[in-house]
């Protein structure tokens, strides 16, 4: 018995939303074109568990690029209502449309001549006709067996918020560079770390030049401890990369190794990246090439850093 219970409230929550799919049209177009078109915020307000609803959009939208803010509605005919400009577009979502606090907010809000897309499932409601544009939700019964919990009605609501909000983003040409800088931290943040933000840069890079003698050479790849050289001309430029490897194979093929130069032992090049590259494609990089660092060059190809592959395991991309 609990598991069809189980199943009927998620069948009756799948077709909320899949009934969504072939309702939303010209409306729910215009509705894009009207948050694009505001100055301010989009401001969305419920009550009870639309509000709850409302407060997670509102997070949505203000994360993939639309300034957004949730407003109680009871908290706003009581002072909050200082939170909404002229400019902002204001989102109502009630499933009856003729929830009280609702009512009162919009009236306030028409008085102010503030744009209000209303969310309901009842074209006929008061507050589907006191808005500038209504969408239908069309939920006529909810997954609660008394048909009273909101339960069909607010999964319907989030995801009709969700596809507004991804549908603006889209419009509005959002993308991964965007997205990085309004998620900093946490998991989505290290998948958005550039180069630069973990190289190792300045007096960090173990630099020598091509007539470097190889005694001072592993001098300096041991002082800086990334098991690598840079080998450099005289303007910072790459010329090539000494390794750990190099060094192995050098002892073992030259009866006198130390009287090499830098120059004689690099292999040109190296594998380079530059430093506003992501993390994850450094990642990508040095797991495909099956080596432990990268050069870090601008354009011009003068080294700006050296990426370790403890680096990025430090930060947790693995």
């Amino acid at each position: 018995m609990t598991l069809d219970i189980a199943r009927r409230v998620l069948e009756v929550e799948a077709d909320a939303i899949r009934g969504l799919i072939s309702r939303i049209g010209p409306e729910f177009e215009r509705a894009v074109d009207m948050i694009l078109a505001c100055e301010g915020r989009v401001v969305w307000s419920g009550m009870g568990k639309s509000g709850i609803i409302c407060r997670k959009l509102a997070a949505t939208m203000a994360s993939t690029g639309t300034p957004a803010l949730f407003l109680h509605p009871a908290e706003a005919i009581h002072g909050d209502l200082g939170m909404v400009t002229a400019d902002d577009l204001v989102i109502c979502v009630s499933h009856s449309g003729e929830t009280e606090e609702m009512l009162r907010l919009t009236e306030v809000l028409k008085r102010l001549g503030i744009t209000m897309i209303a969310i309901t499932s009842n074209p006929a409601s008061n507050l589907a006709r006191v808005a500038d544009l209504h969408l239908d939700l069309g939920v006529r019964r909810e997954a609660c067996p008394l048909n009273l919990a909101p339960t069909a009605s607010t999964t319907a609501t989030l995801a009709l918020g969700d596809a507004l909000a991804v549908s603006v983003s889209v419009r509005k040409g959002f993308g991964e560079e965007d997205f990085a800088r309004l998620h900093p931290g946490g998991k989505l943040g290290k998948r958005f770390l550039r180069v630069e933000d973990l190289m190792h840069a300045g007096e960090q890079i173990p630099r020598v030049g091509v007539s470097t003698p190889m005694k001072d050479v592993i001098y300096e790849m041991s002082r800086k401890g990334l098991g690598v050289a840079t080998v450099l001309d005289e303007a910072g430029h790459l010329l090539g990369v000494i390794t750990d490897g190099d060094l192995r194979r050098l002892m073992e093929r030259e009866a006198n190794p130390l009287r090499k130069t830098a120059g004689e032992v690099m292999h040109p090049g190296g594998v380079t990246i530059e430093p506003g590259a992501l993390a994850t494609a450094a990642l990508h990089t040095l797991e495909e090439r099956r080596i432990t660092s990268l050069m870090v060059v601008d354009r011009a190809g003068r080294v700006q850093g050296v990426l370790h592959l403890h680096d990025l395991w430090g930060v947790g991309l693995f």
